[in-house]
C-alpha cells in the first residue's frame, strides 16, 4: 500500500487545537483582558499532559495485571520507564505554574468573574489519574464536593475506573508474589511469620536500635508487617506486601533487586511530584485570590491544602523508612539466595 504524504499541521491537527482558545473577555459586551489567553493556554496544557500520563498508566496497568510479570526483562524494565515518563512530565506541569504566575493578581481580576462557576476542580481528567494509580473515594478529602461540580457522564467515568484494580492493587500483588522468603532451598518457612529465621532476627536487631522516644515503632512493627492488632490501620498494602517491599529496600544491591527497588522509588516520587504540583497551586491561588472562595465553589487555598496532605497514593512504602536498619547490622542473607542474585562472573 502507497504511503500517503503526512502534512505536519494536518497530523497534529493544528487548525483545530490553535483555534480552541475563546476567551471569554473577548465576548460581546465584555472587555478585553490579555491574559485570559495565557490562562487558557495553560490549562489547556495540563489536560493534554494529563491525557499522555493516563496513557502511560494504563499501559502500566496493563502490564502490572498479566498472570505473571518478569522482573528480570523486558515487563518491570518497561514499567519503570513508562512511569519515569509519568514523573518527568509532572515535573513539566510543576514548572508550567512559573509561567502562570507570570499573571498577577489585578491581572486574574480582569476575567476572573468571567469564569464562573469554572474551576480546575472539575477536571475530570486529573481525577481519573488519581484514581487509576490508587486514590479512592474513601480516602480523599472533601468528599461532599469531589463530584458536585462534574456532569453525569464525568461522574461515570470516574466511577468505571474506581471499579477497576488500580496500580496501588496491582502493586500490592505483585510484592506479595515476590518469591524470596518462600524459598524452601534457603531457609524454612515458618508459621506465624515473626518465627521465619529472617524475620525474627531483624525484628531483634531493629528494637534493639530503637531509643527510649521510639518505643511506639516496635508496635507499629508488629501492626504493618505481622497485622497484629491492626484493625485501627488504614492500609492498602498487606503486612505480606509490606514485608516484601521492606526487603527490597533493604538488599536493593543486589542485581535481581534494583529494577524492584527503582519501580517503588518511582512510585514514591510521582506521590512527591503531585504534592510539589498541589503545593505550588496553593501558593498560587493564595497569591491570586487570597482567602476568597474559588470559582467553583471550593474554599479556594484551604480546600488545596487539606487535598495535598491527604492525598499520598504511595504513602505506605515511604513510611517504611522508619523500619530501616543500618547496612552493617542486616542479617547475613543465606549463601543460596546470594548466588542466584549476584552477577555470575
Amino acid at each position: 500500500m502507497e504511503h500517503k504524504p503526512v502534512n505536519y499541521g494536518t497530523y497534529l491537527a493544528l487548525e483545530k487545537i490553535l483555534d480552541a482558545q475563546q476567551p471569554e473577555s473577548d465576548k460581546p459586551g465584555n472587555t478585553h483582558a490579555h491574559d485570559e489567553m495565557l490562562f487558557i493556554i495553560i490549562h489547556q496544557a495540563y489536560e493534554l499532559w494529563f491525557k499522555q500520563i493516563m496513557t502511560e498508566v494504563d499501559s502500566v496497568k496493563n502490564i502490572m495485571s498479566k498472570p505473571e510479570v518478569n522482573d528480570n526483562a523486558g515487563d518491570l524494565q518497561t514499567i519503570v520507564h513508562r512511569l519515569k515518563r509519568v514523573v518527568t512530565i509532572f515535573q513539566v506541569l510543576v514548572h508550567q505554574v512559573d509561567i502562570l504566575e507570570t499573571m498577577t493578581a489585578m491581572d486574574f481580576l480582569d476575567f476572573r468573574d468571567l469564569l464562573s462557576p469554572a474551576s480546575g476542580f472539575q477536571s475530570w481528567q486529573f481525577k481519573i489519574i488519581e484514581a487509576k494509580l490508587g486514590l479512592r473515594f474513601e480516602k480523599r478529602h472533601g468528599q461532599e464536593y469531589y463530584i458536585s461540580q462534574l456532569a453525569n457522564r464525568e461522574i461515570e467515568m470516574i466511577k468505571s475506573v474506581e471499579s477497576e484494580q488500580s496500580v496501588l492493587q496491582l502493586l500490592n500483588g505483585w510484592l506479595e508474589r515476590m518469591p524470596a522468603m518462600s524459598d524452601n532451598e534457603a531457609w524454612p518457612v515458618l508459621e506465624p511469620i515473626d518465627q521465619h529465621s529472617f524475620w525474627s532476627a531483624y525484628e531483634e536487631i531493629y528494637y534493639n536500635g530503637l531509643s527510649k522516644g521510639e518505643t511506639e515503632n516496635a508496635k507499629a512493627f508488629r501492626k504493618i508487617f505481622y497485622g497484629e492488632n491492626d484493625s485501627d490501620l488504614q492500609r492498602s498494602l498487606s503486612p505480606k506486601a509490606c514485608r516484601s517491599a521492606l526487603f527490597i529496600m533493604l538488599y536493593r544491591g543486589y542485581p535481581l533487586m534494583e529494577l524492584p527497588f527503582r519501580l517503588m522509588e518511582v512510585l514514591m516520587e510521582i506521590d512527591n511530584q503531585m504534592g510539589s504540583w498541589r503545593f505550588r497551586h496553593i501558593n498560587m491561588v493564595r497569591r491570586m485570590i487570597g482567602s476568597r472562595v474559588g470559582t467553583g465553589g471550593s474554599t479556594g487555598a484551604g480546600y488545596l491544602q487539606g487535598a495535598m496532605e491527604k492525598h499520598y497514593i504511595f504513602k505506605e512504602l515511604t513510611q517504611l523508612s522508619s523500619f530501616l536498619i543500618d547496612r552493617k547490622r542486616l542479617p547475613a542473607l543465606p549463601k543460596s539466595l546470594t548466588e542466584k542474585w549476584g552477577y555470575k562472573l
